[in-house]
């Protein structure tokens, strides 16, 4: 194909998420500690010892992360109370997914440590992503692109007062 001849895919409302300076400081002490601050807007649910938020980086809609209240930096240092706070908040998490995005699996798991991946290796928190059959299609592998079909304030919209009840 042409280069004049190639196709683009617009997703504009993302420039603000790659052009932004990176934050000072954990981003889940952040939202826990300050709800006026500009990344609460990602929380979704904040139950006793733990938060859930949107992955700003989704890799499907409802991609969220579950983090417990403390901040420590890999499952091994989180106490009984902290953990069991920690799946408590990943077990509603599941449940609301399921009933609100009708996926037809989830990938759950944790980067530990920078070397695994871990974009905040500080402070241990679930990654939840929401799966459906055919939601992968050529693009990530041809193209190192992914398209996410739903803005995150749409998500969000749809998500809180699910947790909410």
């Amino acid at each position: 194909m042409a280069a004049d001849q190639m196709e683009r895919l617009w997703a504009p409302w993302r420039m603000t998420y790659i052009s932004e300076d990176p934050r000072p400081g954990c981003l889940f002490c952040r939202v826990l500690n300050d709800p006026d601050d500009p990344d609460s807007e990602l929380v979704i649910w904040r139950p006793e010892g733990a938060v859930v938020l949107l992955n700003k980086f989704p890799y499907n809609p409802g991609h969220v992360m579950v983090a417990p209240a403390v901040h420590k930096g890999d499952l091994a240092d989180l106490d009984d109370t902290e953990s069991l706070a920690l799946m408590r908040a990943l077990r509603k998490t599941l449940l609301v997914l399921r009933e609100t995005l009708k996926p037809e699996g989830f990938n759950v798991g944790a980067n530990l440590g920078r070397a695994a991946g871990a974009g905040i290796p500080d402070h241990v928190h679930l990654h939840v992503v929401p799966r459906w059959n055919g939601d992968t299609n050529f693009m990530p592998v041809i193209s190192d692109v992914k398209i996410v079909n739903e803005h995150l304030k749409q998500t969000a919209e749809k998500l809180r007062p699910a947790f909410a009840s």
